[in-house]
């Protein structure tokens, strides 16, 4: 059975565990998960120098998955947070593309109030399924690609591959705790 290493000195073994397959075989496993029957309340920790989350439930270690947090100039912030809110299905206020009057993309890395809008378009923010808010000025965990495991990519939010971002959001609770670390 894999080990998942902590954020102290010692290591636990996962008991049960699913590995969940890359669809092609020369990328790396994304993520395990087994704490669909494991009791007690959902943590995260986010290591950012791994690029990985540690997944807990009453204390266990119940998985891992690689995640994509803020890349240079964008840092995701560490601490200790709580969700402070859930929405399934949520758009960036701030980060998308520009549409023109026949809603062909001309701008695929728009910035909100700052990227150019042509006369008729319109901006779209960027889709984050299974948003989980962590504070109050716009970073949170949620669904988005991860171009390259292992490596940062986002604006300054936690992307997760979408089926444990579904996972996550499913078993994690309003106020579960979410611990960012280097």
């Amino acid at each position: 059975m894999p080990e998942f290493p902590l954020f102290s000195s010692r290591t636990e073994m996962a008991r049960r565990h699913m590995t969940i397959m890359p669809p092609l075989a020369s990328q790396p496993v994304m993520y395990v998960w087994n704490g669909s029957s494991s009791p007690g309340p959902l943590s995260v920790n986010i290591d950012l120098s791994e690029q990985k989350a540690y997944l807990f439930k009453g204390g266990e270690n119940v998985g891992w998955t690689y995640v994509a947090t803020g890349r240079s100039g964008f840092a995701s912030p560490t601490g200790t947070f709580r969700i402070m809110e859930k929405i399934v299905d949520k758009r960036s206020n701030r980060y998308g593309m520009i549409l023109d009057r026949n809603g062909d993309v001309v701008n695929s890395n728009a910035t909100a109030g700052v990227s150019s809008i042509p006369p008729g378009g319109r901006f779209v923010g960027a889709k984050m399924p299974y948003w989980m808010r962590i504070t109050g000025y716009g970073v949170g965990l949620h669904a988005g690609a991860i171009p390259h495991p292992g490596s940062p990519a986002s604006h300054g939010c936690i992307r997760l591959p979408r089926d444990m971002a579904e996972t996550i959001f499913q078993n994690a609770s309003v106020g579960a705790r979410v611990t960012i670390m280097h």
